[in-house]
């Protein structure tokens, strides 16, 4: 009888380890080569920058609107919050902030196989963009603030 509880134990935990890797959680990369960690953040969703590629143009924000926050990093800076999860594979109705124009967006999160795609938009999502980012691996040098 323990044997089949053990069993059943590791097959669950397995699942639950499958579903959140293959769910919008985790780490992606963005086209410019940035990686973007996907997080629960209370009842919410959230991204951060964990690491900055090396062809970034930059490494604080200078795009910012607000002239007080245009010199700080962009190391672990969040970058999208407020993202609600409608299924492991979807999250809406969040802000994303765009650090090369300085503009913040509501957006989606789809995941569709290792791909998440980025839905940003003002007003309704019809004259938004989608940015396509590729899942990233969880051992990423991350960099430091």
């Amino acid at each position: 009888m323990s044997r089949v509880l053990l069993s059943v134990f590791v097959m669950v935990l397995l699942a639950a380890a499958h579903g959140q890797t293959n769910g919008i959680l985790g780490n992606w990369t963005n086209p410019g080569g940035s990686t973007i960690h996907i997080y629960q953040c209370g009842p919410d969703i959230c991204a951060k920058l964990v690491a900055i590629s090396k062809d970034a143009p930059g490494r604080v924000d200078t795009k910012n609107p607000d002239p007080a926050l245009r010199g700080r990093s962009l190391c672990g800076l969040v970058i999208g919050k407020d993202f609600e999860s409608v299924s492991p594979s979807r999250a809406q109705g969040g802000k994303l902030y765009d650090p090369k124009s300085g503009k913040t967006y509501t957006g989606s999160m789809t995941r569709e196989g290792d791909k998440l795609k980025l839905r940003g938009y003002v007003g309704i999502p019809l004259f938004g963009r989608t940015e396509t980012w590729s899942r990233a691996p969880d051992n990423i040098a991350a960099c430091h603030s």
